[in-house]
């Protein structure tokens, strides 16, 4: 190890799933050693997302017990022997990929937005290796990315997936400036951002969503147009031509279940739907693929240069998160209940260290 960790403290509190479909115990377990290419981050936020319910399921046959989130944010406290790229204090967003292979196409050929689509990746934090919703986590210097003085901690936890995945669904829209897309289910974590992201590169935007807290949060947050996603299908596509010449939207991002048809119907002719969200399968009309030319896209988090890019984006916009804080691990059945209650507008997150986020405001974190 090229830092010691003999000042750490050798336990730590984590929240782990200990049995699938079962509440989450908060348990006293060992800190964790990094390796060569590994950070070992002081938590100082770990937030909540849709993947975590799906974590506690079972669903990814994660190995138990496993610890809790793969949205983190924190400060390095201890670098690996391979890790020249951070140092003990950096402010980081962690990475979700653990231990990419390094050899394949991926990881080394000429594309590096394929980074994160390593097949041989040991894993993902929060997902099948140990997450953030811990003192300390471990994290992999590959796929992590350093925070501007500008960007907090609690911005920058719900953007190492949420905001990751969202920004690189924008660029793979492939739009320019003043360009139209549509994003359905724009009022939820993810959305709000997606807003923020698309207004930032100068796209304009029709918001979607079925929720009358996701449509004032669309608003807030910029959108060109809202429109209630609960009207009838054709009532929708009807608005979105409306207001885009008749034409319908140049591309859309589908952040909700089981609402790409209703996204290929409002896209124009030859044009290109993002889909995100992740329903068992994905039911399109042969027609809009076959007649209309519609192609359909997958995407999955941000590569490293793209996460760079995200945070540079954030910066220079001042884009914001809406957070829900819960103060302490303790606190996760309160937030499961918010989120259940279909009321929460923007991402729910758990603050770990608030003596971090205390600490953040003396170099000017405001984003």
């Amino acid at each position: 190890m090229a830092t010691s960790t003999a000042s750490l403290p050798s336990e730590m509190r984590a929240l782990q799933v200990t049995e699938f479909n079962s509440p989450y115990e908060l348990r006293t377990i060992p800190v964790p050693k990094p390796g060569p290419h590994d950070l070992l981050v002081r938590v100082a936020v770990a937030s909540y997302c849709h993947t975590d319910s799906m974590v506690a399921a079972g669903i990814f046959k994660s190995k138990l017990p496993q610890t809790a989130s793969h949205e983190g944010s924190g400060t390095v406290c201890a670098v690996g022997d391979s890790v020249s790229s951070f140092k003990i204090g950096d402010r980081v967003m962690c990475g979700i990929p653990l231990h990419p292979c390094g050899e394949c196409e991926d990881c080394t050929g000429p594309i590096e937005s394929h980074r994160q689509y390593c097949a041989q990746t040991t894993g993902h934090i929060g997902v099948t290796t140990q997450g953030c919703a811990a003192d300390y986590a471990i994290a992999d210097a590959r796929t992590t990315t350093k925070l501007p003085d500008s960007v907090t901690f609690m911005s920058a936890a719900p953007l190492a997936c949420a905001g990751r995945t969202v920004y690189r669904a924008v660029l793979q829209t492939e739009l320019k400036p003043g360009q139209w897309v549509a994003i359905v289910g724009s009022g939820g974590g993810l959305g709000h951002l997606g807003i923020q992201f698309a207004r930032a590169m100068g796209l304009k935007v029709i918001a979607i969503d079925a929720r009358d807290e996701g449509l004032a949060l669309s608003k807030d947050h910029g959108a060109d147009v809202v429109v209630d996603g609960r009207r009838e299908k054709a009532d929708v596509v009807k608005e979105v031509q409306s207001v885009t010449g008749g034409k319908g939207a140049d591309s859309a991002i589908v952040l909700a279940d089981h609402t790409e048809a209703l996204a290929t119907a409002i896209t124009k002719m030859h044009g290109t739907v993002v889909q995100v969200a992740q329903p068992d399968n994905i039911s399109v009309p042969f027609a809009e693929i076959i007649f209309r030319d519609i192609r359909f896209k997958g995407t999955l988090v941000a590569s490293p240069e793209e996460s760079e890019g995200m945070m540079q984006c954030i910066a220079q916009h001042g884009v914001r998160v809406r957070t829900n804080p819960f103060q302490g691990l303790d606190k996760i059945e309160e937030l499961l209940s918010t989120v259940k209650s279909g009321k929460l507008r923007g991402k729910a997150v758990i603050i770990v260290d608030p003596e971090q986020i205390e600490a953040e405001k003396r170099i000017g974190a405001i984003f």
